[in-house]
């Protein structure tokens, strides 16, 4: 295998595409990712960067094009990171998202099942009832968007297609106030500088609209003046909050809250339950899809009668579904806000057969050594990350009959899947969830029943990490 040379144009028919939608073929032997291009498309590929193992590569020549590329609608896809598939058709991302799905079951986490359910999305634009607008400047005027993809360039953003429109007026309208009034945007370079992010969330039908400002610090003397005419015109808007973080990095909250005006938390209801959110605490960013997927779940789970335990709970959604039917749940959560938010929506919808703990999942040892509970069910909703393997080591202590897991990362469930079997846990059922529409991202559930036999546990090797890498 010879290496690539760098700006060298070559032809080749795009073979598949990575975890994150780039393009992917082979050329004289060589990977080459090529954003932007569709599986089975010919082009001629012009070598960007030329490596060892992998090479980058533009199309600069779509010789033969896919019946499933479609015009973008979008005028900032590609300058800024947010959308990933929007050039092809909504069939060809919703196979792309299965295949990716399959692949890390087969190659990550070593199993032989495979999903041929993927629950497709209503709509496919505006659906985020959540947006993080980054803020900077440029010649000392600020604006705000989204992150170029893989850096901390910040895109000027008019309008996002995936948020609602009024989530952009009120980030342009947020602007506008500070460059008039002389507060500077957060600088990550210099940590000088106030507005770093707005944050907005909304309900599904648009009747509660919070805005949360994060800062470094606060507006001073004009904090009154922007209440006044937030919400003088966006009268949709129920509650301000500034949330102060001066922490380094890009963690987008800090850890103190303070309300300028109305409620802090947004009201919403999924499954003919209500739920108050504070902005510190997860909430699905597509409610539709969120119900199916918690129904999904729900069906997995078998929670009538039993005793489920639900970590990662947040402010209680799948914690109080689950509750309707099973006998007792205990959600576990990391954020205090989200526990007294879970807390209160329990009394709030009269289910009392609900509990929650707020601790990190490494503490539940400790919480439940001795405790005489051991759940029939335990289902995890982890961050993008996954799970520890001492979480997944103390899950399997607690011999659960099933593990239920919603993950937004295939790849890092697949490596999780693969633990549980050294556990005994074999996965039975497992289905895709179109949740993020326009980008590269898949929601799973999957079901995981132990096997009543004797077993030997194999450690857990991470020889995947360099195809985790690659792809």
């Amino acid at each position: 295998m010879e290496k690539l040379v760098k700006n060298r144009i070559y032809t080749t028919v795009i073979a598949g595409y990575t975890h994150d939608a780039l393009g992917v073929c082979e050329i004289e032997g060589n990977k080459v990712f090529v954003p932007g291009a569709l599986k089975g498309e010919k082009c001629e590929i012009l070598i960007v960067k030329a490596g060892n193992e992998i090479s980058y590569g533009k199309a600069v020549n779509i010789i033969d094009p896919s019946p499933n590329r479609v015009s973008p609608l979008c005028p900032y896809y590609r300058l800024c990171g947010g959308c990933s598939t929007r050039h092809m058709s909504y069939e060809e991302e919703l196979d792309f998202k299965l295949s990716r799905l399959n692949s890390a079951l087969k190659h990550i986490g070593i199993q032989e099942l495979i999903c041929n359910k993927i629950i497709a999305s209503d709509i496919t634009e505006r659906y985020r009832n959540k947006a993080i607008f980054d803020v900077s400047s440029k010649d000392g005027r600020a604006f705000a968007g989204f992150y170029k993809n893989r850096t901390h360039d910040v895109t000027e953003i008019g309008d996002c297609l995936l948020q609602k429109e009024l989530f952009s007026k009120i980030a342009l309208h947020t602007v506008s106030f500070i460059n008039d009034h002389g507060i500077k945007a957060y600088d990550e370079a210099t940590g000088k500088g106030v507005l770093r992010k707005i944050f907005l969330r909304s309900s599904r039908d648009g009747s509660s609209v919070v805005l949360c400002l994060v800062c470094a610090g606060g507006f001073g003397d004009c904090t009154s003046l922007f209440v006044k005419e937030t919400i003088a015109r966006f009268p949709e808007i129920s509650g301000i909050v500034i949330n102060i973080n001066k922490k380094t990095g890009n963690s987008v909250l800090g850890d103190k809250f303070y309300t300028l005006y109305g409620e802090p938390d947004i009201k919403d209801s999924l499954n003919g339950i209500f739920f108050n959110i504070s902005p510190a605490s997860f909430y699905q960013v597509n409610p539709v899809q969120a119900e199916k997927l918690y129904n999904e779940a729900l069906s997995f789970a078998e929670p009538a009668g039993k005793t489920v335990l639900d970590l990662y709970c947040g402010a209680g959604t799948i914690t109080l579904n689950l509750a309707k039917h099973a006998k007792t749940v205990i959600g576990s959560e990391i954020v205090p806000e989200a526990v007294e938010n879970a807390e209160n929506n329990a009394r709030m919808n009269g289910i009392s057969n609900a509990r929650f703990i707020c601790c990190d999942c490494s503490e539940l040892k400790d919480r439940f050594g001795r405790s005489e509970v051991r759940p029939d069910c335990i289902v995890v909703d982890p961050p993008r990350k996954g799970l520890a393997k001492d979480v997944i080591g103390y899950i399997a202590e607690l011999s659960p009959e099933s593990v239920v897991y919603v993950s937004c990362n295939p790849e890092t469930l697949a490596r999780d899947i693969r633990i549980f079997n050294t556990y005994g846990y074999e996965l039975k059922k497992v289905t895709a969830v179109d949740m993020f529409p326009g980008t590269f991202h898949v929601e799973t559930v999957c079901c995981l029943y132990h096997q009543k036999k004797d077993f030997i546990s194999v450690p857990y090797e991470p020889r995947n990490a360099e195809y985790l890498k690659k792809n």
